[in-house]
């Protein structure tokens, strides 16, 4: 019995070591993945998308499509007398979305009025100006006292209507992209696409992406796939880059198709499904979107675009503080005790001007009261009355040489 006993209390002491080796052995940061996945499930996510290009091209409608909700329906329709008078404007959508307990705050920025004017001249500048203000109040945020509790409504992705009734982009197209593209993620889409046939998309497709090559404009460059990836991954990031620009086809009805109810369009000539990859790109542009690339969206405006923003708006603090420095540099060499007036306008040029026109005012104002004294002194010593006319009447015959001699006498 005590051989019996003592054997079981070897066989436990055995066991308890190995698990304790077990344990030494995993440490445990392999659940970082499980906590990080968690957190951010519970704090939520947030995703601001931009919609621009000129009425009708069905920007509304394909929006709707892609989320799966109804974000206009308080919108005001206007006719076409006030569409044409009217001023680009800037229009927020703000919802919230739950998927799988999983929280996503959509924000859609929409830019009514946008190429509708009769004249376009530089319409696209109250849209930079509303991705630079995003950027700024992001920025005061970050630098404030209170940085817990940040909303961030930087623009993460544009997505860029081209109208498919033109022979590719025009010059409006070229202007906006051109001066948004290092400011927000260019997401090009040709819209409509069911007003052309599969070889116009094509042929159009083609077109366009050789002038955005021609006229150097910066889309969204798809991330390149890492050498681990699966095999089907590469097919669809490679069929992704291929799509560019994205067809799509935009649709809030269903209809039936083939004892199949889906969301699509009825023509008299059959029907067009939106959620078909043989009709449009709809389904690619949504998985891009939304299953993909969101987050790769959100990575690239945080470290490229917003830090761009950053970058100059601290050099251009730093030339303001070096600027402030030289001016008070200059300000306690010259000897003035009161500060130097900034003026508006007024170059570097006529500044250092300035400058010297008070150093001189200083020099004359320490060398006059000298002088003064000096006259004064110089009439104690003449006589009061001087009656002699010959005494009177000399006179140097060179007044240059006398006014030299009196300037010797003053100094």
């Amino acid at each position: 019995m005590e051989n019996s006993s003592s054997n079981n209390r070897f066989r436990s002491t055995v066991f308890n070591h190995d698990d304790e080796d077990q344990d030494k052995e995993y440490v445990g940061f392999a659940t970082l993945p499980n906590q990080v996945h968690r957190k951010s499930v519970k704090k939520g996510f947030d995703f601001t998308l931009m919609v621009a290009g000129e009425s009708g091209l069905g920007k509304s409608t394909l929006v709707n499509s892609l989320f799966l909700t109804d974000l206009y329906k308080d919108r005001k329709l206007l006719n076409a007398e006030e569409r044409i008078t009217q001023t680009v404007e800037i229009t927020k959508h703000t919802v919230d979305i739950e998927e799988k307990g999983v929280k996503l705050k959509l924000t859609i920025v929409d830019t009514p009025g946008f190429g509708d004017a009769v004249n376009n001249t530089e319409c696209w500048k109250s849209v930079a100006d509303y991705i630079d203000q995003q950027f700024e109040q992001y920025f005061r945020d970050e630098s404030g006292l209170n940085r817990k509790n940040i909303q961030d409504n930087r623009v993460h992705c544009c997505l860029y209507f081209i109208s498919p009734f033109g022979h590719g982009l025009r010059p409006l197209d070229v202007e906006f992209m051109k001066a948004l593209h290092e400011k927000v993620n260019i997401v090009p889409v040709l819209a409509k696409a069911d007003t052309l046939t599969p070889s116009e998309v094509k042929k159009k497709k083609i077109k366009i992406r050789e002038e955005i090559e021609q006229y150097g404009i910066k889309i969204y460059q798809f991330p390149d796939c890492d050498s681990d990836e699966d095999e089907e991954f590469k097919q669809q990031d490679l069929e992704l880059k291929e799509s560019i620009p994205f067809a799509v086809i935009g649709s809030n009805t269903v209809v039936e198709a083939k004892g199949k109810r889906v969301r699509g369009r009825l023509y008299p000539w059959g029907i067009v499904e939106v959620e078909n990859s043989a009709h449009c790109d709809f389904v690619k542009l949504r998985n891009m979107l939304v299953r993909t690339h969101m987050q790769d969206l959100k990575d690239v405006t945080r470290e490229t675009h917003y830090e761009n923003y950053r970058a100059q708006c601290i050099q251009s603090m730093t030339r303001m503080v070096v600027k402030e420095r030289n001016r008070n540099k200059l300000t306690r060499e010259s000897g003035t005790d009161f500060p130097i007036p900034v003026v508006s306008g007024v170059t570097d040029n006529e500044t250092e001007k300035l400058i010297r026109e008070k150093d001189e005012e200083v020099r004359h104002a320490n060398h006059e009261p000298e002088s003064h004294y000096q006259h004064d002194h110089d009439h104690e010593h003449e006589p009061e009355h001087n009656t002699d006319h010959n005494e009177c009447s000399e006179s140097p015959a060179n007044p240059e040489t006398h006014s030299d001699q009196l300037v010797d006498e003053a100094l």
